[in-house]
Order: C-alpha cells, then sequence, then structure tokens
C-alpha cells in the first residue's frame, strides 16, 4: 500500500546525499513540481538530462516505493498550489516598509465582499435563537476560529447570555452528546471542511441542537447549519500574512452580537452599564474608553 509524506522536504533533507544524477532528478523536479507530478519517467529524465533508471533509483533513495509512488506524493505536494512554492513574492522588495497599505486592502477587500453576503433575515434568527437558549456552546477548532469562538463567549458574556466555549475535539463531541433542543451550538469555521468539527456538530445535530454557523457557503458545515452567516475567504498570492478571512469571520460576529443586543435592549443596556461603571471605578478612563481592554 502506498503512502504519502512532505516530498519536498525529504527531497531538501536528503539531497546531499544523493549520486549526481539522482540530484540532477531533484533539481528538475523542484524546478517545477507540477510538470514533474504529471511528466512521464521518459520525460523526467530527458529534462534532468539523466538516465531513466537515475529515476527510478531517486524515487527509492528519498522513501519511495517505485517511480509511481513519486508521482502520486509529487501531484499531493503541487496541490497546494504554487504560491507556496516558488521562492518569488508579488511584493517586490523595495515595497515591503509599505506592506501596511497591502494588509489594509486585503482587509478592507474581504469585509466588503462579506457585507453582501449578509443577510438581515438570518442574523435576526440567530440573535433569536441565541436570546431563546438555554445554554450556548460555542465551538471553533483552527487559529481564527478558535480565537473567534472564544470572542464569541466574551460578547455573550456581556449580554448576559450563558455560554461556554469548546476547542478540543473530544470535549466537543462528549459535550454534543450532552445537549437536547434547548441547547444553541454557535460553530465557527472559515472552511467549513474540519472533519472532527464537523463530526461534533453531527452528534450535537442528532440531539436536536439548533446549529447557527459562521462559515463557508457551500461547505459542508452550511449544509448542516440551521441557521447560516455565510463566509466567502479571498487568500491571496502573498502568503506571507495572516489570513484576512478571520475579519470576515469577525464582521459576521459583531452584527450578530448586535443584534442581540437590540432583541434584548433595557437589559442589554442595564448590563452594559453596570460594566462600564465597574471599569471606570478600577482603571479610571473617560466615558468613550471601551468595555474592555
Amino acid at each position: 500500500m502506498s503512502h504519502s509524506f512532505d516530498i519536498v522536504s525529504r527531497i531538501a533533507e536528503r539531497s546531499g546525499q544523493l549520486r549526481l544524477a539522482e540530484q540532477k532528478v531533484a533539481q528538475a523536479i523542484l524546478g517545477d513540481l507540477p510538470f514533474a507530478a504529471s511528466a512521464s519517467i521518459q520525460t523526467l529524465a530527458k529534462q534532468a538530462g539523466v538516465s531513466e533508471a537515475s529515476v527510478t533509483r531517486f524515487a527509492k533513495a528519498i522513501g519511495c516505493r517505485d517511480v509511481r509512488e513519486l508521482k502520486m506524493n509529487l501531484a499531493q505536494a503541487a496541490a497546494i498550489g504554487q504560491r507556496f512554492l516558488r521562492a518569488d513574492s508579488p511584493v517586490a522588495e523595495d515595497q515591503l516598509p509599505q506592506i501596511v497599505d497591502t494588509i489594509y486592502a486585503d482587509i478592507h477587500k474581504v469585509l466588503e465582499v462579506n457585507r453582501a453576503l449578509l443577510s438581515q433575515e438570518a442574523l435576526q434568527q440567530a440573535a433569536q435563537a441565541l436570546l431563546q437558549a438555554r445554554m450556548i456552546y460555542a465551538f471553533g477548532m483552527g487559529g481564527g476560529s478558535t480565537m473567534l469562538s472564544d470572542e464569541a463567549r466574551y460578547r455573550l458574556v456581556r449580554l448576559g447570555r450563558p455560554v461556554a466555549t469548546y476547542h478540543d475535539a473530544m470535549l466537543q463531541r462528549m459535550v454534543a452528546a450532552t445537549l437536547d433542543k434547548n441547547d444553541v451550538v454557535l460553530v465557527l469555521s472559515t472552511t467549513g471542511n474540519v472533519p472532527e468539527l464537523n463530526a461534533n456538530c453531527a452528534v450535537a445535530k442528532a440531539y436536536g441542537v439548533r446549529l447557527l454557523a459562521i462559515t463557508a457557503l457551500g461547505s459542508p458545515l452550511a449544509a448542516m447549519a440551521d441557521v447560516l452567516l455565510p463566509l466567502k475567504s479571498l487568500e491571496t498570492d502573498f502568503i506571507f500574512k495572516p489570513s484576512s478571512s478571520r475579519y470576515a469571520m469577525m464582521m459576521a460576529l459583531d452584527v450578530l452580537m448586535a443584534e442581540l443586543a437590540l432583541l434584548q435592549k433595557d437589559h442589554s443596556q442595564e448590563l452594559l452599564r453596570r460594566l462600564k461603571f465597574t471599569l471606570d471605578a478600577h482603571r479610571g478612563g473617560s466615558n468613550r474608553e471601551p468595555l474592555g481592554d
């Protein structure tokens, strides 16, 4: 049975130990990974300027059983996209001091695109579900989704709603098995394709729990949601900056929390007044400082 591994790292690690002909094969592969993944052994040998036997020896030298397994691993590595393989950057070296403009522009664009996706009807349905829930469970796994599921907890607490956050896959699954139709799961996922997260949400759904999802439109998680606040991520070729999609997720969360606050306007106002009074008494400051820090 064939097995896959990070072939780019493997070639880099072992290149110094290879014979000269095999090093030429390595250079030909790393020079154009998609080409190498699709080329026949004859074409690859010709490109590298070596014999077909050298290509076969190269495959075995880096831990593949044969050339077929070599090509399978090359195809898997090429599938991530050339932007993670090429050395050039879409931002010229002399423009790097202005990188702030590139990042700000990406944030602005992703917010603009995602604003058009937000439905007032879906926002009101989601806010109503949060208002009526006996308990709210915020699920998130990964980078931005983990951070923003915590943010959901912070915001819901300020509005007096009972909430807990879980990131660990096993704990999510255990919690999901204890819920019922009076509870709500608020799940955040940029892609909607995290297998463990989706499986845990399916467990909750099986017990009648309402699922509110802030996730990618058309994703498996979106298909499960009772109420969907859709996301569209806009990843660029500049791989060295964090994903701007988390700003879209934060925007959807901010709007949802504002909708919830307005559904219980008097109660929300009193809770926020208490927070402001308590914080100002503790730290001082003007009446325009935020409710937090």
